[in-house]
């Protein structure tokens, strides 16, 4: 990794085994739904889409087409982006020998960045649309995040909020968080390091102003403006240091559902200052959602049963993808006849026949190599490995990067799963009732 003066962090791996030919670029941004100022819930959301504009712009490389995307289509790459809880990343994959190109219109969709009041009503109803799009399975863990840790926000936002949001206002959050110190740019594929690193020196020079440029950009901004920032920065502090609720079992509002079920959320250990029991939380939930919860969700035990069951570790089932707070999230579907409670009691009798393990050598080995399956199949991804570097970076200080994963997680024992198992049944828990509404299948 190159730290650049400006403080932009610059992360290059060339390992051309996984996909001669061509490179991987990834823009990973501490700036996601927690950053959000007060009252307009979703500007970090609108911020990523407004990083792909609908049409170029006098001045830029591309003034007749569409942007950043027509330049990459262009090029015969694909590119895409995510807005996190706590994180925005961009990533873009492109023939290796393109890879200045890409590198140059990265920096000038930074330095580019002017969005018209048309352009942020067009993207503000497209994200109308993917809010009403959103799947069960993110609303269950927001909910459960959201009680463990009051005050914590999703990462699509609120139409309504988005609704009266001003050119003025998006600039403003984006000249606060989409700073150099704040971002990392990680390149991985068929690359010479150096010089990748010699041309981001050159294309991203501009991106990083100088304290009187930024003293003389923040001059505009309204008191509203620096007020909802300085909100938005004390509530997100205030979160990162604050333990989750006490409360053994914190029930939430019943949420909508096509069958009746459960969702039960814990939150998991930190995974910077706790790694080692965070990925046992990583393993159990491999253990119970694999093998556990499906073998006895196919069983009728006292006219109680489960009809499915999944259990997913971190950020909406991806693990080591957020700084924490993060949780452990299982979905229980329930048979005619089971009520919550009882739902419930099965899920904890399970976590305590692990807990009172260890568990046999045989399953724990499952579970840790279907992890590592996993973690192949992503890491013969550039793109993957590209957001991974960034990811590490930014949020997991300290982590020794993706190829040390497997080796840590073989050092995971039975025993370490026994103690994740009884962290789950001694920690608080959130329990979310799932009901058909009408119309739907019961």
């Amino acid at each position: 990794m190159t730290v650049l003066p400006g403080g932009l962090r610059v992360c290059v791996e060339s390992v051309p085994q996984y996909g001669r030919g061509l490179a991987a670029v990834a823009l990973t941004v501490a700036a996601g739904g927690d950053d959000d100022p007060a009252g307009r819930h979703g500007t970090a959301h609108l911020v990523e889409h407004l990083m792909f504009p609908r049409s170029g712009r006098e001045g830029s490389a591309d003034p007749a087409g569409e942007g950043y995307a027509a330049l990459v289509a262009g090029a015969g790459g694909v590119c895409n982006a995510e807005t996190h809880r706590d994180h925005t990343v961009f990533h873009t994959t492109v023939p290796a020998e393109l890879l200045p190109d890409a590198l140059a219109w990265e920096a000038g969709r930074l330095l580019g960045f002017a969005p018209t009041e048309d352009v942020i009503r067009t993207e503000t109803d497209v994200i109308g649309e993917e809010i009403r799009g959103a799947g069960d399975a993110g609303r269950y863990w927001e909910s459960a995040l959201g009680a463990l840790y009051p005050g914590s926000r999703d990462s699509f936002g609120t139409a309504a909020e988005l609704a009266g949001i001003t050119a003025g206002e998006v600039e403003a959050f984006f000249r606060a968080h989409y700073t150099a110190p704040r971002m990392v740019l990680s390149v991985v594929g068929d690359v010479d390091p150096a010089r990748v690193v010699a041309v981001v020196r050159e294309v991203f020079a501009g991106v990083v102003p100088t304290a009187e440029e930024t003293r003389a950009a923040e001059a505009p901004r309204t008191a509203r403006e620096i007020r909802a920032a300085e909100e938005a920065r004390t509530a997100r502090e205030t979160r990162a240091a604050e333990a989750p609720r006490a409360a053994t079992e914190i029930r939430t509002a019943p949420l909508p559902a096509g069958r009746p079920g459960v969702a039960v959320g814990h939150p998991l250990p930190d995974p910077v200052a706790d790694r080692p029991a965070y990925l046992a939380q990583a393993v159990l939930a491999q253990v119970l959602g694999r093998s556990r919860l499906p073998v006895l969700a196919r069983s009728v035990r006292d006219g109680h049963r489960l009809t499915s069951a999944t259990v997913t570790c971190g950020y909406h089932g991806q693990w080591l993808a957020s700084a924490a707070p993060d949780l452990t999230l299982a979905v229980l579907g329930r048979a005619p006849g089971t009520e919550v409670g009882a739902a419930v009691d099965i899920w904890r009798s399970v976590l305590r026949a692990v807990a009172d393990g260890p568990l046999p050598e045989a399953e724990h080995r499952r579970a840790v190599n279907s992890l590592l399956v996993a973690w192949h199949r992503q890491a013969d991804s550039l793109p993957t490995r590209a957001v991974a570097l960034g990811r590490d970076a930014l949020l997991l200080p300290g982590s020794a990067g993706p190829d040390a994963l497997p080796a840590e997680l073989r050092r995971t024992t039975p025993a370490e799963v026994a103690a994740a198992a009884r962290a789950l049944l001694e920690g608080p828990v959130t329990v979310t009732e799932l009901a058909p509404q009408k119309g739907t299948v019961g």
